[in-house]
């Protein structure tokens, strides 16, 4: 790579001198171009989804790779799944330096470390029925880098969300998607339009997956966790809309929570 695209200098100078309208403005100028880069690269996504698809509903599990912003939106995928979907924290698992538990540190020179995602993966006993995606707006992360080139010496599938052509992580993914956002607002900041592309994506990819193996019915979340008064409502009101006999609010709620969600609450039925 001679020139990484998100390296490239701002298409907007002397920053300092900007009103806040004028910075907001331009800021959003750039976000708008975010949508359009996922678009041009949807086949590429959608073939990357259909892999994990695979995978999943053979009993494998996803693993993503990153650092950074990308490592830390990945995670917070992972959790947000659970509860949005039933699932357990097993079958979407995100690989950080140092271990997830090292997400708030800002000890970014981990980066470099061409050991550490290798051997988390070895830990979580990686196979050949798992899948691991790399996530490195950069393309370039030697802890994305290494992790890949292990699973493909050890012949486990491969994917990547990069925002940079021709890179070295895509290089070493089976299914390679690449997001080019373009220069940041601050230079070299991907936190922000590549790090915007990487979370939308992410949302694709677990949305579309949980659909897939059914975790959801019409365009209700009918296996979500019980976790605050705000979801135990939502699933009673579900619950009511689907099963429309069934009229008492408080003897709904007392059905769903005995059994801990929408879909299990209609199995007792």
């Amino acid at each position: 790579m001679d020139k990484r695209i998100t390296e490239q200098p701002s298409h907007y100078d002397h920053l300092e001198q900007m009103t806040i309208a004028q910075i907001t403005a331009d800021i959003n100028c750039e976000n708008m171009k975010v949508p359009v880069a996922i678009g041009n690269a949807l086949p590429a996504i959608n073939k990357l989804i259909a892999a994990i698809e695979q995978k999943l509903k053979c009993g494998g599990r996803l693993f993503y790779v990153g650092c950074g912003t990308g490592g830390r939106l990945a995670t917070l995928d992972t959790i947000e799944v659970q509860n949005t979907y039933g699932t357990d924290g097993t079958q979407i698992q995100a690989i950080f330096p140092g271990g997830t538990e090292c997400l708030t540190q800002t000890r970014e020179s981990r980066e470099d470390d061409t050991k550490n995602s290798w051997q988390q993966l070895i830990d979580k006993n990686i196979s050949t029925a798992d899948i691991v995606v790399g996530i490195s707006a950069s393309g370039t992360t030697p802890f994305v880098l290494a992790a890949l080139q292990h699973c493909r010496a050890n012949g486990i599938t491969t994917g990547c969300i990069v925002n940079n052509p021709n890179s070295p992580i895509a290089s070493q993914a089976d299914y390679k998607v690449e997001v080019i956002t373009g220069p940041e607002f601050v230079s070299g900041s991907t936190r922000m339009k590549a790090g915007s592309s990487q979370k939308l994506i992410f949302d694709m990819i677990s949305t579309t997956v949980q659909i897939r193996l059914g975790r959801v019915e019409g365009n209700k979340m009918v296996n979500a966790k019980l976790i605050n008064a705000k979801l135990i409502d939502r699933a009673v009101r579900i619950f009511m809309e689907r099963n429309p006999k069934y009229k008492d609010y408080d003897e709904v709620k007392k059905l769903i929570l005995k059994a801990g969600s929408v879909k299990k609450a209609e199995a007792l039925l």
